[in-house]
Order: C-alpha cells, then sequence, then structure tokens
C-alpha cells in the first residue's frame, strides 16, 4: 500500500514536471532533454529539473 502511495506522488510529480517543460519557452531541444531526463530517472530527473531547470517554468 505504502509503495503504491510513493508510486502516485512520484508519477503525479513528473507529470507536473513534463507539463512546465512543454509550456516553458524554452527551445525544442532543450524540452525535449528535460523530458527524457524526467522519464528515464524519473525521482532524480525530476529533483534536477526542479532544482536546475528553467525557473520561469514552475510560476
Amino acid at each position: 500500500m505504502f509503495e503504491g502511495l510513493i508510486t502516485l506522488l512520484i508519477l503525479v510529480a513528473d507529470v507536473w514536471a513534463i507539463l512546465n517543460v512543454v509550456q516553458s519557452g524554452e527551445s525544442t531541444g532543450s524540452k525535449a532533454l528535460w523530458v527524457v531526463l524526467v522519464l528515464v530517472l524519473p525521482v532524480l530527473g525530476f529533483a534536477i529539473w526542479y532544482f536546475a531547470g528553467p525557473k520561469s517554468s514552475r510560476s
């Protein structure tokens, strides 16, 4: 049960990150790299995006 909740939270965070990346004003190549990073490394990719990604995409 607890693992399922953690998995759901990770999924929601990753979907939120991907939507913010797609809506950002970054170049298509940059968007693609961020999306791939979040998809390949869900937890680490989200954390890297959150701290190092474009700041304007999280408003």
